[in-house]
């Protein structure tokens, strides 16, 4: 098989004066270990858990209130503990000085779609974290306690985030264009103390006003002692409706900040494993899990996934295109702990154009981009050339989400040039990461994520439950690591989580993707092992198909389904298909057969393209491909999905129409 081509190499000196080159040489100069390249680096991380962890947690200076009584107490999973003994607070970790930043340096640069911008220093970040804190303090927040937020990517929302992290607190958000029901199934299970809202925001050139979803919050929140709400159309001119407060101990943020001007920033020094976020499942088929991810783990694991795979710190400017309720937006906030810069940006992507997003990023000269596949892919499809040049401050651009194909792959190429570093990165809202990605000392081929990360004992296995490679397997870690969650919420027994990752083989951790490793060290990820299609005993991963069909000019979005399963071994394999204005569905799907029987094999040409208005995505964007199979297989829709989980629920009402006509024949 032809090996493919490279498509970024770093130079030597690179790699060398790069974070994990000098990681490297620390463990050598140690006496730790003595490893030649990142390869040797990774096995003995996996291999030797302890010292890797313990070794990690020197070299940044993590700082223990209470020192541990040793890295590992119990590797067993689920339920394996790390740092046994010690104390410390992620937000103390965030807030503390740099190596060579100063108070009047900035620690925040915010930008939203209607221009309006801000810039918030070190200092400026650590006072109004204080303020906060003081003002959550006396709403009577403290240890334990959950603060909940419907917020937009800003700096008000991180400096509540941090606020509530000093105090040892919980923090949960969702971005404010989720529904009033889908915000209520995620945070009434939490029994919050305080909310934090606004007013309004501001999305694809149009104002939303959130005060009517703010007030029905509150009274579905019994619990609630006070309600922050941040004036946050303060700027856009626009007069927002009156409406009569819901809460007698509704505070404006201003008036909360003001009136603790001054107080001191103190941190709680809690447990390792103590809870510091909440992050929820899709909730497409149920109540959303709520994901608990404790202060040691994410420290840990965003230092390391910052500092080492994308050579982030100090001088550089990260901005990570998310909103609050996607797992990126507590991986960029996190670029603080590494002395980061962080750039925010709150509104369309898109928006008036789709050079808006790469607009700011030339303006605020950031130096690691990050954003979603479907995006880089809306970019190819729109004709979109960068100005390389107005760019040229960014060294590498971070790809998650969805698999990035090699139509993004070589895009981004053309546009940026070889010397930027592609940084396709997978992993998931479960541990808060991306467990395979890049590194600053590993060449980036076409098509591929370059390596397992640190610490991350990825490996394939075939349905016998052994390791593959240059096969697609499921992808699954054979080690913890510390970023796994402490718990789910509400989960007592610890019976959810086991049943979530572990009910597959015992011990192991079960993501739910198909994965080929290649023998280079390398990995495809080939979609949800969960929506495998199986055509001909023929497996494959859905992001192969939707390369080839979201290539074509017609297709605005599409979805696949494989109605094999159970006792039904030869289903059919439909697409459905979304259309751009104007796109014959004749014309698109002669074209789609003739890319498809070329570009993956006879078998996977689908046996019927069916055209609909939308495709279903969950509230992160997210294909329904579960979902729809369900339904499609005759399961009752309002058990195969919660529409208050989609991002545009009347789309799923065409498949329930569909459904019956779509049912194999009887036999």
């Amino acid at each position: 098989m032809t090996e493919p081509e490279v498509v970024w190499k770093p130079t030597a000196e690179q790699s060398t004066s790069s974070g994990m080159g000098r990681f490297r040489a620390w463990l050598r100069s140690h006496g730790i270990v003595d490893a030649a390249d990142y390869d040797e680096l990774w096995r003995w991380s996996v291999n030797e858990p302890a010292a890797f962890w313990g070794a990690l947690a020197e070299h940044f200076g993590v700082a223990f209130h209470e020192q541990p009584a040793e890295v590992v107490g119990d590797l067993t999973v689920p339920g394996a503990s790390w740092f046994p003994g010690s104390t410390l607070n992620y937000a103390e970790h965030a807030l503390r000085p740099a190596p060579g930043k100063h108070d009047h340096d900035l620690a925040v640069v915010f930008r939203r779609e209607d221009g309006q911008a801000q810039h918030v220093t070190h200092g400026e970040l650590r006072s109004k974290v204080a303020a906060v804190r003081a003002g959550l303090r006396s709403l009577g927040v403290g240890r334990g306690d959950r603060v909940v937020a419907l917020v937009p990517n800003s700096p008000e929302a991180l400096i509540a985030f941090l606020a509530t992290a000093s105090l040892g607190a919980i923090w949960s958000s969702c971005s404010p264009d989720f529904g009033v029901r889908a915000v209520t199934d995620r945070f009434a299970q939490l029994d919050p103390t305080v909310l934090v809202s606004i007013d309004g925001y501001v999305y694809n050139g149009k104002t939303h006003h959130v005060h009517a979803t703010t007030a029905q919050l509150e009274s579905n929140l019994p619990t609630l002692r006070g309600t922050v709400v941040i004036d946050y159309l303060r700027s856009t001119g626009d007069d927002a409706p009156e409406v009569p407060p819901a809460s007698a101990n509704r505070i404006p943020w201003p008036d909360l900040i003001d009136s603790h001007h001054g107080a001191t920033l103190e941190f709680e020094a809690v447990p390792f494993d103590h809870p510091l976020w909440i992050l929820y499942s899709s909730g497409t088929t149920g109540l959303p899990k709520g994901i608990v991810h404790g202060h040691g783990g994410i420290t840990l694991e965003h230092i390391k996934a910052l500092a080492l795979h994308f050579d982030a710190g100090p001088g550089d400017r990260f901005l990570w295109f998310t909103t609050t309720g996607w797992m990126m937006w507590n991986f960029v906030v996190s670029g603080l702990l590494v002395g980061c810069t962080v750039v925010l940006y709150d509104g369309s992507p898109a928006y008036p154009g789709m050079s808006a997003l790469w607009d700011v990023a030339a303006d605020e000269q950031v130096t690691v981009f990050g954003t979603s596949a479907p995006f880089i892919q809306a970019c190819l499809k729109a004709g979109l050339t960068l100005d390389r040049q107005r760019l040229s401050s960014v060294r590498t651009v971070g790809s998650t989400g969805a698999p990035l194909s090699i139509d993004g792959f070589r895009w981004l190429e053309s546009n940026l040039g070889s010397s930027v570093q592609i940084a396709s990165f997978s992993g998931g809202t479960d541990l808060c990461t991306g467990f395979i990605g890049p590194s600053p000392d590993v060449p980036v081929w076409l098509g591929e994520l370059s390596r397992p990360s640190l610490g991350a004992a990825v490996a394939a296995y075939d349905e016998s439950g052994h390791p593959v490679v240059g096969q697609v397997g499921e992808l699954v870690l054979t080690r913890p690591m510390p970023s796994m969650p402490v718990s789910f919420w509400n989960d007592d027994d610890g019976s959810r989580l086991r049943e979530a990752y572990f009910a597959d083989f015992p011990g192991v951790w079960r993501h739910g993707d198909w994965i080929t490793i290649t023998h280079r060290g390398s990995a495809v990820i080939h979609g949800r092992s969960d929506s495998t299609l199986n055509r001909g005993g023929v497996r494959m991963g859905t992001a192969e198909f939707y390369r080839v069909v979201e290539s074509d000019p017609g297709v605005r979005d599409s979805l696949v389904i494989d109605t094999s399963g159970g006792a039904d071994t030869e289903g059919e394999l439909l697409c459905f298909l979304a259309l751009e204005d104007g796109a014959r569905p004749a014309e698109v799907e002669d074209g789609l057969r003739h890319a498809l029987r070329a570009g993956l094999s006879p078998r996977h040409v689908p046996d019927r393209f069916v055209v609909v208005g939308d495709i279903p995505r969950t509230l992160n964007g997210k294909k329904c491909e579960v979902p729809v199979k369900k339904i499609l297989s005759g399961g009752d829709p309002r058990t195969a999905v919660s529409r208050e989980a989609l991002r545009n629920p009347e789309s799923i009402e065409e498949f329930v129409a569909l459904a019956r006509s779509l049912q194999p024949p009887p036999k």
